[in-house]
């Protein structure tokens, strides 16, 4: 339909009618509301068809590779090494607007294979069916990864059948039963480094001698994620293209207080704009704004499944593009990825267009990825409702009833994206890459200029344990003409094979590419502390981040001195390297500022100011008196208004936007430090107004204007007990989430520390851990929308000694609590099931 035709259909007022009401309690949209765009109710097309809806990119082609009825409601794929096809098929994901069949085990996992070679899937085979609503699915060992919420099992068939016949649960966390599917725990990734990375889950797998181990995870992203060639993660948010981890995600966990760190889930795409081929009232929220005067959407508001595109079919100008479905909006979007200082940034290849869309309103593309022929691939669920039913709006309702859009749920589509050689098409198609079974075929594969056939050959190697590939490996590292993915893969490849040494690091640290350098350093332990330290005037930031992140990481003096000799020079005033070196100091903020001070010279002083200016306000942010007065000390030794003392003041005195979580830190006496600042500042703008916010978060007995200092009550003999008991339990129980520091982890859980549900009214501590508390609770300045169960196995007295740790620990001064009162909230609410909202653990 043209826009001026559009344009001349009449507005239709619409009033919801009776049983049609919205499933999204929270924000339901208005009741009343007027369907500006008034559309036919669309055909189902076949795949045939849906074809001829396609407008895409010049120079690329579109062609099907699968639909049904071999594969019905796909949602995710992945190709093992002999280039056969998982499909995660959701086959039970709403069938009508209450989603009333989501709970049956219709779901499955398709095994399809191209047995004639001429580009489409013909052979089917149910892989593990019986599934509640399935999500993810990786090729692994010789099977699969399946996550089945709250599951995720590996799978593997045994006898050749086509047919898994082992099932093993390697997680029993990943998600909730029946819980929100847009807000659970998926897409499993193989990355560069040998683990296993998930989207919207904290925790990480490595697969060692048929061993799954666990380590802490990303916790980042929505639905989907990625990894670029040198092995950089990619995931995006429902209404946020793309983000990215620049550093590792795990070295920057380690301090909780560094909340504003670019380099971790970092905004690579600004422009969320998208450009439908056709009018698209059907949004969640198309009552609003999102809606252009034609009726496009102007936003994304269901972004899934980015691929860093990395395989060898298409043209060279593609490869390292972002490719980011968005199913609201019918389209695949298309981003340009550039870096500078290992900062990365998209921008639309593409001006007010896109790089696919289609006229059909069913074509739903939620997942691309790479393949083992090269091209990229689309996974196309093809249905009409696509938003869950806890989102579903009063408006969205209306337009899925007028358009009869709830049927069919029985299609489905896989597609590739291919050059479009024309008459040529056929004879240009290049063959699916089948990897070969002895350890030296796997060894040349990492050559290979296909990113998936290169990270399979480094999968199946590791997995192999094949100690015989160590030669080649080296020689592969060795090899000046080998490329530099090539020669990083090999690195990572002995270090999936534990075959790492001081030698073959030491060729890493001297490679000339910048990514293969950062690895080495990344990968270096404390006998290479000395090679570390003269790579300390290396031009590339991403190296002197690793650098800065590997000195935080080895507990000797002579480390910490050279990280403090990397920020007195050029690496103090780059982002990545600060940020690097602020992640390993927690705790030891002070020391090593008073480590750069003794550095400060009048050619450096730019260098410094940057690193002690955050390293001032991770003091300030732990709220902690010892640290923050070493500081202030600091401050006052530094010439008067210098850019050294300026700085720290600065750092310092950065306050909370929200005034009332500024909590006042207690000191013994006025710090001999305010006082002489104060003198010095008389006539200094600047000083006096750090002085004076300062001035806002300290206090001590007989400041004029201060409260009554706190008072602390000593833990009696048992109190003391029950308190070791319950930091024992803690760290059995609660630290993997919340952690051993109490600062919890951004995405997973929040923090602990100065918190009002723990320090306020003590049976909401209590509560939350006998019933659970689910939905969005606003913690400090932030909002966590999460589901912690219930800890139904702790007895009475097992909570009241946890939730008594938790008062009194990380210098809180909160009243312990005993058995007799946990037994009292038992009591008072025992007939409760559900979990609690945050709205009601406020009331009294």
């Amino acid at each position: 339909m043209s826009s001026k035709l559009f344009l001349s259909v009449l507005a239709l007022a619409f009033s919801i009618a009776p049983g049609l009401m919205a499933q999204q309690k929270k924000n339901p949209g208005p009741a009343d509301f007027e369907i500006k765009f008034k559309l036919p109710a669309p055909k189902a097309l076949s795949a045939d068809e849906a074809l001829k809806t396609f407008a895409i990119q010049e120079g690329y082609r579109i062609e099907l590779v699968a639909a049904e009825p071999l594969i019905e409601a796909p949602v995710a794929i992945s190709f093992d090494d002999q280039g056969r096809l998982y499909v995660v098929e959701m086959r039970g994901y709403m069938h009508d607007i209450q989603g009333s069949t989501e709970t049956q085990p219709t779901g499955r996992i398709s095994l399809l294979e191209d047995t004639d070679g001429d580009g489409q899937m013909d052979k089917s085979t149910v892989f593990l069916d019986n599934l509640v609503m399935p999500r993810s699915v990786m090729a692994v060992n010789g099977g699969a990864l399946v996550a089945e919420p709250p599951n995720l099992f590996f799978c593997k068939d045994t006898d050749g059948d086509g047919k898994a016949d082992t099932k093993e649960i390697v997680a029993s966390d990943y998600g909730t039963f029946n819980g929100q599917h847009e807000h659970m725990a998926n897409t499993p990734v193989w990355a560069m480094d040998n683990w296993i990375w998930s989207a919207k889950y904290n925790t990480k797998f490595r697969l060692t001698g048929g061993i799954w181990q666990k380590g802490a995870g990303l916790g980042r992203g929505q639905y989907g994620l990625c990894q670029d060639d040198v092995g950089r993660l990619f995931y995006n948010y429902n209404s946020d293209f793309l983000r990215a981890d620049f550093l590792q995600g795990d070295a920057l966990s380690r301090n909780p207080q560094l909340r504003t760190a670019t380099s971790i889930n970092a905004k690579v795409v600004k422009d969320q704009t998208v450009w439908p081929s056709h009018p698209t009232p059907g949004v969640n929220r198309g009552y609003g704004t999102i809606l252009r005067a034609d009726g496009t959407m102007s936003s994304s508001t269901a972004t899934c499944g980015a691929l860093i595109y990395r395989g060898n079919a298409l043209p060279a100008d593609a490869k390292g593009n972002a490719f980011i479905p968005e199913p609201a909006g019918n389209l695949v979007k298309r981003f340009k990825i550039a870096e500078k200082g290992g900062v990365l940034t998209g921008e639309n290849v593409l001006k007010n267009r896109e790089f696919l869309t289609s006229t059909d309103e069913r074509f739903r593309p939620v997942q691309a990825t790479d393949g083992p022929d090269g091209a990229l691939y689309i996974v196309d669920m093809y249905r009409g409702i696509i938003q869950h039913a806890g989102f579903l709006t009063h408006y969205l309702i209306a337009n899925i009833e007028d358009r009869k859009l709830a049927q069919p749920i029985d299609m489905g589509r896989i597609w590739r994206i291919v050059p479009d050689n024309g008459k040529e098409r056929e004879a240009k198609r290049q063959p699916a890459v089948k990897l070969p079974a002895d350890s030296a075929g796997r060894v040349a594969a990492l050559k290979h200029d296909n990113g998936w056939v290169r990270d399979t050959a480094q999968r199946l190697l590791v997995e192999s344990g094949d100690t015989k590939a160590v030669p080649a490996l080296v020689d592969l590292l060795n090899d000046a003409t080998s490329s530099p993915l090539t020669r990083l893969h090999a690195l990572w490849t002995l270090e999936g094979l534990g075959s790492l040494n001081a030698e073959v690091l030491r060729r890493g640290l001297k490679d000339p590419d910048v990514h293969v350098r950062s690895a080495a350093v990344r990968l270096s332990g404390f006998d290479l502390l000395s090679d570390l330290r003269a790579m300390k005037n290396d031009s590339e930031p991403l190296v002197v981040a690793q650098l800065a992140i590997k000195f935080t990481s080895i507990p000797l003096p002579d480390a910490l001195a050279a990280l403090a000799d990397l920020m007195a020079g050029p690496a103090g005033k780059q982002p990545l390297a600060r940020e690097g070196a602020l992640s390993g100091l927690r705790g030891r903020e002070a020391a090593f500022a008073l480590l750069l001070a003794e550095r400060k010279t009048d050619q450096n002083a730019a260098n410094l100011s940057p690193v002690l200016e955050e390293l001032a306000k991770l003091v300030a942010s732990a709220n902690k008196a010892g640290p923050f007065e070493e500081l202030l000390t600091l401050a006052s030794s530094q010439p008067v208004a210098g850019a050294a003392q300026i700085a720290l003041l600065k750092g310092l005195a950065e306050l909370p936007k929200d005034k009332k979580l500024i909590k006042l830190i207690w000191f013994e006496g006025e710090p001999a430090s305010i006082k002489s600042m104060s003198a010095a500042f008389a006539k200094q703008k600047s000083g006096k107004k750090f002085l004076s916010s300062i001035d806002q978060r300290i206090a001590w007995p007989g400041k004029p204007g201060a409260p009554p200092p706190p008072k602390i009550v000593p833990l009696t003999a048992a109190q003391q007990e029950q308190f070791e008991k319950g930091k024992m339990l803690y760290t059995i129980n609660c630290a993997a989430c919340h952690q051993a520091h109490g600062m919890g982890l951004d995405g997973l859980a929040p923090t602990l520390v100065d918190s009002e549900w723990v320090l306020g009214n003590p049976d909401i501590p209590a509560r939350i851990i006998m019933q659970g508390v689910a939905g969005p609770i606003k913690v400090g300045p932030q909002t966590f929308d999460l589901a912690m169960p219930p800890l139904m196995h702790l007895s009475d007295e097992d909570i009241a000694a946890v939730v008594t740790y938790i008062r009194r620990e990380w210098e809180h001064t909160a009243s312990p609590i005993d058995t007799s009162f946990v037994a009292k909230v038992r009591e008072k609410h025992k007939s409760r099931s559900a979990p609690w909202t945050a709205a009601e653990l406020k009331k009294k």
